[in-house]
């Protein structure tokens, strides 16, 4: 069993973040494996986004795919608490990646106040 989620997610984040790591990306292709890679879907959308919009939208697809599998596990089935775990760290990573877009917008509009105080106070 592997986080393909998480793995994904970080793929993206590197995009957004302009990390440009060879050999972390391998790993979490790796994680993620070859055949989740060659579908279409949330997982492999994930691992090409470039804007928070599209971590967030593609990390909550994929996280409605992973609620799927685990309604589909069959009670008593060993693969429940990894899954239930699984489950609840990646509804906190989507709450903190929504947490850190929003901080994001946020400065970027106080970069935009900071400036008009500037010439407020320097006018040209």
């Amino acid at each position: 069993m592997a986080c393909h989620e998480i793995a994904a997610l970080r793929i993206g984040m590197m995009n957004v973040l302009g990390i440009k790591d060879q050999s972390v990306i391998e790993h979490e292709k790796n994680e993620i494996g070859p055949e989740a890679l060659s579908h279409p879907g949330p997982i492999l959308s994930l691992t090409s986004a470039n804007n928070f919009e599209d971590l967030i939208r593609f990390f909550e697809a994929s996280l409605t795919d992973l609620e799927q599998k685990i309604s589909a596990l069959q009670s008593g089935d060993p693969k429940i608490p990894y899954y239930t775990s699984l489950l609840i760290l990646t509804k906190k990573v989507e709450l903190d990646l929504k947490n850190s877009a929003q901080s994001f917008k946020t400065l970027y509009l106080d970069l935009e106040e900071m400036h008009d105080l500037v010439h407020e106070i320097y006018p040209a």
